[in-house]
């Protein structure tokens, strides 16, 4: 929850970050997207390590940096400095993340784990609104670095419980780490988290955008070839052919890409459309959590009753739906409760979905690779966010400038160009013009209203896509997504099942 809230928190701030430390719409991006980036980068590397040097004592060397870091953060008096420290605690963050899942499927009897995960992937899902609730209320009654507060403390809690419960493991073995591996995932993934960052605000065809996507895509691909010819390699590649494992990853993809572009979506809305101050905003959020936690909890023992297949199908099913319904009942003139049946059956969803997906990928690593479980399942988790805020946010986008055009034509160019930019920028404009603004609210409201549906029927696409692929490739029962204690036999038994009628 700590390194999720993170992220979420200091959305809230940014416009207190702007007056205060004169930053840019630009270091404001890099403010958020610098700590993103880092931490999804160095999850796979960084859970190697876990696993090699112990899982416990990189944890709290990870929560100690990432406490201090986040105390030095709230000290900082210019951008730059802020961007900086933002990178660092994304590295100290990759120490904490992926480790907290690989403690609990390497500590917990057989018979527990299930519940474990779920409550670990409940509150994992829940910290992002949270923290933006949490945050809004500190921005909302005091300065922006007691945003920090809030990651700090939960973090020197988890610290001393860390001490006290969490048992020493480690996986001895004599083969050799895997470097090469280790810098080529680095690449791939941080360049495509960074392409997917600054392809909506720089373009797709800008050059910072396709260097990134390019060393991304080129380092996947060298990655996948090295892999493969390693003995001991740092992921098997191969563990993808394995159904669970597929099944699981896409899921929960395509869960995250839904869930913080509709964080994008959601929280826009009732600020900009219905005129929401950032902590009631925030507060919309909460019906969402309070329908996933219990649900993520209890999820893995539901499909281990009534099969994985089920479940997850169920979960993408209301998420699609969810989605469906807030497009179409989101009404201006009906307010909150029109939206709020939309924000619950997401939240099941998303519950019944996010878990089980979680399970299915740790499941299907041995245990001495729990560490690289754990941060392929959070590495997939960043991806998904990423992809989902960089392709919604642009169909919406489009949309709304399609649809604010015929009145931005009639306005001078001066005005016109922030009302084009978003509602926001349409918002601060029609400030300025007093009674003559209130036209242009009218419209850059009702500009935005009309381009969610496309991007929120999109993200819907996307959910039945995963759905029909579950139902078809998906395993039938939760012990369907094991793999097993050694990779070598899956590798062997994917070989084989390739030359088989």
């Amino acid at each position: 929850m700590a390194v999720v809230a993170s992220v979420s928190g200091l959305n809230v701030a940014q416009q207190a970050l702007a007056a205060d430390l004169d930053a840019s719409q630009s270091e404001l991006l890099w403010i958020i997207n610098g700590y993103t980036l880092a931490l999804a980068a160095l999850l796979m590397p960084v859970g190697a390590i876990g696993d090699r040097w112990g899982r416990k004592p990189v944890l709290m060397i990870g929560l100690v940096a990432f406490s201090l870091i986040n105390l030095a953060s709230s000290f900082a008096t210019e951008p730059s400095v802020l961007i900086a420290l933002r990178v660092v605690a994304g590295l100290s963050a990759a120490m904490v993340m992926p480790v907290t899942l690989s403690v609990i499927t390497t500590s917990f009897p057989h018979e527990e784990q299930a519940k474990a995960i779920g409550t670990w992937a409940g509150f994992a899902g829940a910290g992002g609104i949270i923290g933006l609730f949490a945050s809004a209320a500190i921005i909302d009654n005091a300065t922006w670095p007691w945003v920090f507060a809030l990651p700090i403390g939960l973090a020197a809690v988890s610290f001393g419980l860390t001490a006290a419960f969490v048992p020493h493991s480690v996986e001895h073995t004599g083969a050799g780490f895997d470097i090469a591996g280790s810098l080529l995932s680095v690449l791939a993934v941080g360049g495509l988290v960074l392409a997917f960052h600054e392809g909506p605000e720089r373009g797709w065809t800008d050059a910072v955008t396709v260097a990134a996507l390019a060393a991304g895509l080129l380092g996947a691909v060298a990655f996948v070839l090295v892999e493969l010819r390693r003995d001991h390699p740092l992921v098997d590649v191969r563990v993808f052919a394995l159904r669970g494992l597929a099944a699981g990853s896409i899921n929960l993809f395509v869960v995250f890409a839904v869930m913080f572009s509709l964080f994008l979506v959601l929280v826009q809305y009732l600020q900009a459309v219905l005129g929401y101050s950032a902590l009631k905003a925030a507060s919309g959020l909460l019906p969402m959590a309070a329908m996933m936690m219990p649900l993520s909890t209890i999820a893995p023992t539901i499909a281990e009753r009534i099969g994985f297949r089920r479940t997850l199908v169920t979960g993408m099913l209301l998420l699609a739906g969810g989605l469906v319904l807030f497009a179409t009942l989101a009404d201006p003139g009906g307010g909150y409760l029109s939206v709020l049946p939309g924000i619950l059956v997401l939240g099941a969803g998303v519950g019944l979905a996010m878990s089980p997906s979680t399970a299915a990928i740790t499941s299907s690593l041995p245990e001495e690779k729990q560490g690289v479980a754990s941060a392929l399942n959070d590495t997939v988790r960043e991806m998904g966010g990423a992809v989902g805020i960089a392709l919604i946010g642009s169909v919406l986008n489009s949309a709304y400038r399609s649809n604010i055009e015929p009145t931005a034509v009639s306005l001078p160019p001066e005005v016109a160009e922030p009302v084009t930019s978003g509602i926001g920028g349409a918002l601060a404009a029609a400030g300025r013009m007093g009674a003559d603004g209130t036209a242009l609210v009218d419209a850059s409201r009702q500009a935005f209203v009309d381009g969610m549906a496309p991007a929120l029927y999109l993200a819907a696409g996307l959910a039945l896509v995963a759905a029909v692929f579950t139902a078809l490739r998906g395993p039938r029962t939760a012990a369907g997504v094991e793999a097993g204690p050694d990779l070598s036999d899956h590798a062997e038994a994917l070989t084989e099942s390739d030359h088989s009628p």
